[in-house]
């Protein structure tokens, strides 16, 4: 019976008619104006209300302005069957969107995808999965690389099997940049520096250190510290190999484990949550081979931190 209600929905389902342009002018352009190029003809108050009714992504995001320039080389898509399908979740945003990938914005607590142990959980793969079949039931999206459970920040996630198989195989060289920002325990002394280790597993699953060259896989993090203050320290990670729990393991290695991650050696928890944040994520687009550069801003409970200390403490 599901699999007929299935092949129901599918049968039903009308495609999406959209049209879309890319500014390809030298300068900006009014939304509205940029639309009556797009639908020469059709009334101002018909786009306005298209506008309104959610018809209208500039750059893969909503747009309700009618005066928001549309910048040089942005494109606009305008959904002549029904308003786009708006995503909404209480611990992920959506960053972007194209035909080709999800950039996300995941929470903390989040699993990026299903375990053995946890396969009934909700996870980022899940909320994007049921996400993109709202807009057509035979969408898919894929998994490109994970974030821990408890780390949050930016994700990216693929629409196509080509577009995750092209980024997975050349990851070293698509992705440009990835930097991470964390509170620690502790004053850091050093302004900057690099750890590197060999890192391995213990059978409990615990990632630790070691200089053996016969063991584990070489790990590489750098590390700059943005301020200082009430015996915290807010720096920022970039990664020149990305091992499983090597940001983590690395701060404690370095005598200042991060906020919250008594995993590795935190003392206290006083934000209630792991003060790890996928900030900067920039990378060559495997389908259009644009740079796409995304920079979320540093959590405020992070810098709060930093600024006020453990506000608990002192009250």
């Amino acid at each position: 019976m599901q699999h007929n209600d299935r092949r129901r929905d599918h049968a039903d389902f009308r495609p999406d008619h959209i049209i879309e342009r890319r500014n390809d002018g030298g300068s900006p352009v009014p939304l509205l104006v940029f639309m009556q190029s797009m639908m020469p003809g059709a009334p101002r108050t018909k786009l306005k209300s298209m506008l309104k009714y959610n018809h209208v992504r500039l750059e893969g995001a909503a747009e309700l302005r009618h005066d928001t320039p549309v910048e040089p080389g942005s494109a606009v898509r305008i959904n002549l069957t029904r308003p786009f399908v708006t995503f909404s979740h209480s611990r992920m945003s959506l960053v972007y969107e194209d035909e080709y990938l999800l950039v996300v914005n995941k929470g903390y607590g989040l699993l990026s995808m299903g375990t053995a142990s946890a396969s009934r959980d909700e996870t980022a793969y899940s909320v994007l999965r049921n996400y993109v079949k709202k807009v057509h039931p035979s969408n898919k999206v894929f998994i490109v690389h994970r974030l821990d459970r408890d780390t949050s920040g930016l994700m990216m996630f693929a629409k196509t099997e080509e577009a995750k198989n092209a980024m997975q195989h050349n990851w070293n060289n698509m992705v440009l940049e990835r930097k991470y920002v964390a509170a620690l325990e502790g004053v850091m002394e050093e302004d900057s520096g690099v750890v590197r280790s060999r890192l391995d597993e213990t059978s409990q699953f615990e990632v630790y250190s070691t200089h053996d060259n016969t063991q584990g896989r070489l790990a590489v993090t750098r590390y700059k510290v943005l301020s200082r203050g009430h015996g915290y320290t807010l720096a920022e990670f970039s990664l020149d190999t990305g091992r499983k729990n090597q940001i983590r393991v690395h701060a404690s290695d370095l005598g200042h484990p991060i906020v919250g991650d008594r995993k590795y050696g935190a003392s206290k928890s006083p934000i209630h949550r792991l003060a790890l944040h996928a900030r900067t994520l920039r990378f060559v687009h495997p389908v259009t081979r644009q740079v796409m550069n995304f920079e979320l801003p540093v959590p405020s409970r992070f810098a709060g931190l930093v600024k006020y200390g453990d506000v608990r403490k002192n009250n």
